[in-house]
């Protein structure tokens, strides 16, 4: 049996989330503070990518790799709706969407998880 990397996939992808939902809870928390400029970390696929996970080709017929290309996506750099005249750049609005997005990322990655494991123990164990 080859080693399952979903679950390790999984939790890299849980750690990144805490780690960014940390990141907006700073900024949230300096929202007020004058000249702090709001943060945020890299894509999600810019940590898979540097993690060197490739796709196996078996077959000829197999996907190709590029089809998956996460680094294919382009992403714009994040710029602030808005800068006070303090020169503060956290918008309380940007922030609550980031939170929103890291909350669905992290049901997913459970629910998904947790499907794959029901799967996982259901072909251990084997029919009734």
């Amino acid at each position: 049996m080859e080693p399952l990397y979903l679950f390790s996939l999984a939790a890299t992808q849980t750690r990144y989330l805490a780690i960014r939902q940390a990141a907006v809870a700073e900024n949230v928390a300096n929202a007020n503070t004058p000249g702090y400029k709001a943060v945020d970390v890299a894509p999600f696929s810019a940590v898979y990518d540097s993690a060197g996970l490739q796709m196996a080709v078996t077959h000829a017929n197999d996907l190709s790799q590029n089809l998956f290309d996460l680094a294919a996506i382009s992403s714009k750099e994040t710029t602030p709706w808005e800068v006070t005249y303090s020169g503060n750049s956290v918008s309380l609005e940007q922030e609550m969407l980031k939170s929103d997005e890291i909350n669905r990322d992290y049901s997913l990655n459970t629910q998904l998880t947790t499907i794959f494991n029901r799967m996982l123990a259901t072909s251990v164990k084997g029919p009734p």
